[in-house]
């Protein structure tokens, strides 16, 4: 498909300010401003939050973790736990005022194919209804593996069996899946597909979607676009108006900017480039965009090192996408991308990402209106930059974020968690 580059508005402001509350609480501020040039409106204050390190419902030894807010309106997470037999098991928790759930299996299996980068994931609709995918071996080959996915109805305690929702067979690389409920009993699935790039091929790694009932039924099977990066996250909401999926996108040329596709009422819209930062790369840099929605109002992150110089993105849209403000440059120089993105309401958001400097690590945190106003970068935790350390994750359970991402001390690790306060407008 061609793709072309979204057309701007221009910023105006919000119908909504935001004053910070501060009173009778002790809050904790910290931050970690040489991780960035950019210090935000020199005019407005620092907005102080409170951060709560707690326990995460796994167990230690667990990581790949996943968070996501049910379209019921609860808070869940997955991750997995690899025993040394080789079993590979799939489990999730689900908070409930303000308790984690006890842990609940989803699957199991010793034929996974295990990535720090396409982890597993859930997703829930409106009536309680559960997804949930995982990568399993196709063949022996290294990178031969398919995408599964596995369901469970609201008035059900058991899953399905595994269902794989491409059908092309071939033994090459399907995954980073993006899961999105419908609420009609269906699921939005998008996955990244390599058909086209085996041996006898010779063809460029494409992106598809498909739709999945409760029955395990698959319809509407779609090619999204035909040329897209190898191993990037693929990210993806739902709106007012119908499905967004964004990634990673290639072209000929090498460019590897991010790309979103609307969807509605099964038609799809031709790929468009989100932003022209012109990052040539011959390679994949294993970093996709990830977004949030409020109704129309969109939010979408990603990372870029165009011209050598690494950076976290942001960029508004208020009409489904179609259009988006000009980005803000939520990081540079000192950043790793992994990426996160989650919405307060309408006109502001949070960013998380990976910070780096030459000694340590950090998970960090900034919030950014739609005005263009940007707090103070914030530190949450110190971690690793290893691949082991996977992809932080992050989501607005309602009164606060909660940040989960996985600890690795020299040969162990285990999921850690964090809660920040979210003041009332």
């Amino acid at each position: 498909m061609p793709k072309t580059i979204l057309n701007y508005v221009q910023p105006h402001k919000p119908l909504l300010c935001f004053m910070p509350n501060t009173s009778t609480l002790l809050f904790l501020l910290i931050t970690f401003p040489m991780l960035s040039c950019q210090t935000g409106n020199p005019e407005k204050k620092d907005e102080l939050i409170r951060i709560n390190h707690i326990r995460a419902p796994s167990p230690d030894g667990s990581s790949l973790p996943y968070l996501t807010r049910g379209e019921d309106g609860y808070t869940y997470m997955s991750w997995t736990e690899e025993l040394d037999s080789g079993l590979t098991i799939l489990k999730y928790s689900k908070l409930e005022k303000n308790e984690w759930s006890v842990p609940e299996l989803i699957i199991s299996g010793n034929d996974w194919f295990t990535n720090w980068a396409d982890y597993p994931m859930i997703a829930i609709d409106a009536h309680g209804n559960m997804i949930a995918n995982f990568l399993a071996k196709s063949t022996s080959g290294t990178y031969s593996y398919d995408v599964n996915v596995v369901l469970k109805s609201a008035n059900s305690n058991k899953w399905s069996n595994p269902i794989i929702p491409h059908k092309d067979g071939t033994p090459t690389e399907h995954g980073f899946v993006t899961m999105l409920p419908r609420n009609d009993g269906t699921f939005l699935l998008a996955w990244l597909d390599g058909r086209n790039t085996g041996a006898t091929q010779n063809g460029e790694m494409t992106i598809r979607s498909a739709i999945i009932d409760m029955e395990g039924n698959l319809s509407k099977e779609v090619e999204l676009d035909n040329q897209v990066c190898d191993c990037c996250q693929t990210g993806g909401v739902q709106t007012s108006t119908g499905s967004l999926i964004s990634y990673r996108d290639r072209s000929v040329f090498e460019v590897r900017d991010v790309s979103i596709v609307r969807g509605n009422n099964g038609k799809w819209t031709a790929p468009e480039i989100v932003h022209n930062d012109n990052w040539k790369i011959k390679g994949c840099p294993v970093n996709g965009p990830r977004m949030d929605a409020i109704g129309n109002a969109v939010s979408i992150a990603w990372f870029t090192a165009a011209n050598g110089v690494p950076k976290v993105r942001f960029a508004f849209s208020d009409d489904a996408a179609k259009t988006f403000r000009k980005p803000l440059e939520i990081a540079n120089t000192y950043t790793l991308g992994r990426v996160d993105v989650a919405m307060v309401d309408n006109y502001s958001a949070y960013v998380s990402w990976l910070g780096s400097s030459d000694s340590t690590s950090m998970i960090m945190l900034r919030k950014v209106n739609v005005n263009g106003d940007l707090e103070d970068p914030i530190a949450i935790a110190e971690t690793s930059a290893l691949r082991a350390s996977g992809f932080p994750q992050m989501v607005n359970s309602g009164k606060q974020l909660i940040l989960t991402w996985t600890d690795v001390q020299r040969d162990k690790h285990e999921i850690k968690m964090a809660t920040v306060s979210l003041p009332p407008n």
